[in-house]
């Protein structure tokens, strides 16, 4: 794997060019900015949100529903190491019942670097669902290496809320819908710092609309998809296009991986 570095969030001059990085390289590549050597992040809130989403080239979010019919092997190689030092994963009721989350979402070697510098062998999981559409008997809930959090309204059906309260814990975020800010107060509350979030657009499209992310790693795969794939960001059009800071560039076998800061809408 290729790479184009230079300090973040500082602009793209004179890029240097590195190859045959290691894990530890990648995971450095992908530090967020203020972040020491064990943990901490520095933010508006003291968090740092960043979604990571893979995209075909004309712009196809899904292949059959699906995001996996995208991905190259460097893709897969980093989707995992981008879970590595996070503190949560988050992702939405949507993406967990088109991909499936259950069971480990790390692997041994990522506990074992996770436990070497203090962190728990597991990042947490937060589930956003303002409706509680999701079902208490699937893997997600009963093969979680860790108790899942699941980021809600005040509406959603009392029933559903019993139900999935036995097995996850469940916080309020909004009247009708999760609201971002609300969200993050709740991962901050709960202690956690880097917030890596796997999708799905909808939830990308509200933190987008509400000036609440801060990064976008995409992964540009080397395929025209075609059909109707969707895009990364979804839900309501924003007011206004949102812009973005290139802060780092790798490539591998014709797949770009970009990594951009987001500015203020």
């Amino acid at each position: 794997m290729r790479a184009f570095v230079h300090p973040y969030p500082s602009g793209l001059a004179s890029p240097t060019l590195t190859a045959d990085l290691t894990d530890d390289d990648l995971v450095s590549f992908y530090a967020p900015p203020g972040q020491d050597q064990r943990r901490g992040v520095l933010s508006r809130d003291g968090l740092w949100v960043r979604f990571n989403f893979v995209s075909s080239a004309d712009g196809a979010a899904t292949v059959h529903g699906r995001s996996d019919g995208l991905g190259t092997p460097a893709d897969q190689r980093l989707f995992a190491l981008l879970r590595r030092p996070a503190d949560v994963i988050l992702v939405g009721a949507g993406t967990v019942r088109a991909e499936g989350y259950g069971g480990d979402l790390v692997s041994a070697a990522d506990r074992a670097w996770r436990e070497s510098r203090g962190l728990p062998s597991h990042p947490a999981v937060a589930l956003v669902s303002g409706s509680l559409d999701l079902d208490p008997e699937s893997t997600v809930f009963t093969a979680a290496p860790v108790r899942p959090l699941i980021l809600t309204t005040t509406r959603a059906d009392a029933g559903r809320r019993a139900a999935l309260g036995e097995v996850a814990d469940i916080v309020d975020c909004g009247t009708d819908q999760a609201e971002p800010a609300r969200i993050r107060a709740a991962l901050a509350a709960c202690g956690h710092r880097l917030v890596h979030s796997e999708g799905g657009p909808t939830l990308l499209g509200a933190f987008t609309a509400a000036g609440l992310a801060d990064e976008l790693c995409l992964s540009l795969s080397p395929l025209l998809a075609g059909g109707a794939g969707g895009r990364i960001i979804g839900g309501a059009d924003l007011a206004r296009p949102t812009g973005m800071d290139l802060v780092g560039l790798l490539e591998e076998d014709g797949a770009l991986f970009l990594r951009y800061r987001v500015t203020a809408p």
